[in-house]
């Protein structure tokens, strides 16, 4: 199964996998305006000018060349963008999977600087990237596994199978320095249907390698992406088969309600205090810091796994079925 039936099946479940409504009902803010029976006032001087429209995310370069990415990571240290490819079915253990190394200005430096089946390397269809110090860590269907990202030399491997891994998704290193990856707890037929067999949970991997369960639960909603809030000091997880953007810190039994939005997320970034997040539902990125939703792109089919280079204030968008990466410049 190539990009073109990922692409249709992903898709069938951004829309035939939206739980029902949970969020906290709100009040309604529809104002009536009753009729004026006063009479109408002499003409006065001409109304302020509406304001400008706030400034919009603009395109830099489309890279084009790769083969289903899922995922876009900027190291800033390197100064290189790394990006997942599945290369195939998601769920194939076909050892066919490659991560690229793409620089700033959009040319490829090495298409398939870590790749399955060469070097000693297993790697069948790589999703979420996070980077602890110099190494690079990849969320690959059960397994998660550490290379050096200066030489791409593969490190370790971390088993979840054990705990019944059923698609391990985004990986997020926390701020106590232990690995937290969500598992959307999908699987795909042979003729590309999708399936949900759960459960939707978030895993965690200690610095001693010990794996736990952090959280599972139907309100997680099948979750894709996972990233840190700082300043919050939580995690920000987003529903693939929901349409609520979510808050949550270990040890919390259940995540709470930051927004609202389309719903199909698929990757998610807190860039600058903005929780930008990404949507297969309406092909867009916005923003929910506010936690109301504001359109900042549109038109990206199958909007991945985003990154953010903060150095430029830039945000790095996989089209998986479009087999290419977007750079825009943020307003």
């Amino acid at each position: 199964m190539r990009g073109t039936i990922l692409w249709t099946a992903l898709g069938v479940l951004g829309v035939a996998c939206v739980r029902p409504d949970k969020a906290p009902v709100t009040a309604d803010s529809t104002v009536t305006r009753p009729e004026s029976t006063a009479a109408v006032p002499p003409a006065g001087p001409p109304p302020a000018p509406a304001p400008a429209p706030a400034p919009t995310a603009t395109k830099v370069s489309t890279v084009q060349g790769f083969l289903a990415p899922e995922s876009v990571l900027h190291d800033s240290v390197q100064d290189i963008y790394f990006v997942s490819n599945i290369n195939g079915s998601p769920m194939a253990k076909d050892n066919n999977g490659f991560i690229s190394r793409v620089r700033p200005d959009g040319a490829v430096e090495n298409l398939k600087f870590i790749e399955g089946g060469r070097n000693g390397v297993t790697l069948n269809a790589p999703r979420g990237l996070a980077l602890e110090g110099d190494t690079l860590w990849v969320a690959d269907i059960d397994v998660v596994r550490a290379f050096d990202a200066k030489t791409g030399a593969a490190i370790d491997t971390v088993s979840l199978s054990k705990l019944g891994a059923v698609f391990l998704n985004d990986i997020v290193v926390g701020l106590s320095g232990a690995l937290y990856i969500t598992d959307t707890g999908i699987r795909f037929d042979d003729v590309g249907n999708v399936l949900h067999p759960g459960p939707d949970r978030v895993f965690r991997v200690g610095p001693d390698r010990v794996v736990t369960q952090a959280i599972r639960g139907d309100t997680l909603g099948r979750p894709s992406g996972i990233a840190v809030d700082p300043v919050g000091k939580r995690f920000i997880i987003v529903e693939f088969g929901g349409r609520y953007v979510l808050g949550w810190k270990p040890g919390d039994k259940a995540p709470s309600v930051v927004a609202k939005g389309p719903g199909g997320f698929d990757g998610v970034v807190v860039a600058g205090g903005r929780i930008l997040v990404s949507s297969w539902a309406d092909s867009s990125v916005s923003s929910y810091e506010t936690g109301q939703e504001v359109k900042l792109i549109g038109g990206i089919a199958g909007p991945a796994d985003i990154g953010y280079d903060a150095k430029r204030n830039r945000l790095l968008i996989p089209s998986l079925p479009g087999n290419r990466v977007e750079i825009w410049q943020l307003p």
